[in-house]
């Protein structure tokens, strides 16, 4: 067997198998997110333009659902990958430091901790993403030169507080609660199966997504408004303010029905394709 870097390589059988937990999280989180991003893009498009201020049919209704795929695509791998490198490593730290494994409060620690790392590259992907989801006057290059000009390169991060704030309930919620129903199904079997891992994921993200739904309003509000717009502030209570009194409860839980089904199918790609390439390359 030939070892480089924590890598091994059978000279027979041509299979690589990586030994570092670290290595593996960054390919497995990789594959898992790009995985998603892409299979799933067009609901991602249906529920950008229902939070959108213009609306859904002033968005674009249902042409061009493939706008914004580009960035996409080119952030999706290392954002996924940030988050479990981080999330896998917190875990592994948590749990030599505290002496638990299965603890609810480690999950969630870890989970904030990867959040954090993984929304600034995130943010910007975001930013550009959802700009040109709602619009179909500019291309990614325009929308790219429009933000420097206008903002600047913090222009970038407008909204980070709101993505962090999303993310953080979010995460905080799926992460115990997909570690939860895997701890279930080990009770009844010996081990977690991919397949049982996506169904796994399919419930707690569905769950998740629902719930925080209106932070998710709020962030996409802040990260489509002009410059001009108090939305760009990014005070987020003071969004959700403006958007109850423009929309009620209805305007905070806007698409939560593709933001459910899609986190939801999501949850379902992401964990079973991280919980398979993890079983492929170790």
């Amino acid at each position: 067997m030939a070892e480089i870097h924590g890598v091994e390589k059978s000279m027979l059988t041509g299979i690589i198998s990586i030994k570092s937990p670290f290595a593996v999280s960054l390919i497995a989180g990789s594959g898992a997110g790009t995985a998603v991003d892409m299979v799933l893009f067009p609901l991602d498009t249906f529920k950008t333009r229902l939070q959108s201020p213009a609306g859904f049919w002033g968005s674009g209704g249902f042409s061009g659902i493939y706008r914004g795929i580009g960035p996409a695509f080119v952030g999706s791998a290392p954002n996924a990958a940030v988050f479990f490198a981080t999330y896998d490593t917190s875990k592994v730290l948590l749990t030599k430091y505290t002496g638990k494994s299965d603890d609810p409060v480690l999950h969630m620690t870890a989970a904030t901790m990867s959040e954090i790392g993984a929304c600034l590259i995130r943010v910007p992907v975001e930013i550009i993403k959802q700009r040109r989801q709602v619009s179909a006057q500019h291309n990614v290059s325009t929308l790219i030169r429009h933000v420097l000009k206008n903002e600047g390169a913090m222009g970038f991060y407008r909204g980070y507080l709101g993505t962090i704030m999303r993310e953080i309930p979010f995460s905080i919620i799926q992460f115990p609660l997909w570690e939860f129903l895997k701890t279930q199904v080990r009770k009844q079997h010996e081990s977690v199966s991919p397949l049982q891992s996506s169904i796994c994921g399919a419930i707690a993200g569905g769950f998740s997504a629902a719930v925080t739904t209106p932070l998710d309003v709020v962030k996409t509000r802040i990260m489509l408004a002009k410059s001009t717009d108090v939305e760009s502030k990014g005070q987020i209570l003071v969004v959700m303010k403006i958007i109850y009194q423009q929309q009620g409860l209805k305007g905070l839980f806007a698409g939560v029905l593709p933001r459910t089904l899609w986190i939801s199918i999501g949850g379902s790609i992401f964990f079973g394709t991280y919980e398979l390439i993890k079983h492929s390359i170790t």
